[in-house]
């Protein structure tokens, strides 16, 4: 197995992401392991969730919060 946590950042350019990316690496112990996978906005859109045998409602959508 992998994963034990699952953590997700967006970044809306490379050079953001190799920014986090260098933080991670500051942080990390030196026996901890942190995996690091980016992917576009496209490759994210199409994500396939699988869960379970019971389907549960989708959550309702929340209210836009509109600011001027």
């Amino acid at each position: 197995m992998l994963q034990y946590s699952v953590y997700i950042r967006h970044c809306a350019s490379g050079e953001s992401a190799v920014v986090h990316i260098n933080r991670v690496r500051m942080i990390v112990p030196d026996d901890g392991l942190v995996s690091i996978v980016k992917i576009t906005d496209k490759q994210f859109g199409d994500i396939v969730n699988i869960i379970g045998k019971k389907a549960k409602p989708p959550p309702t959508a929340p209210m836009q919060l509109e600011l001027f």
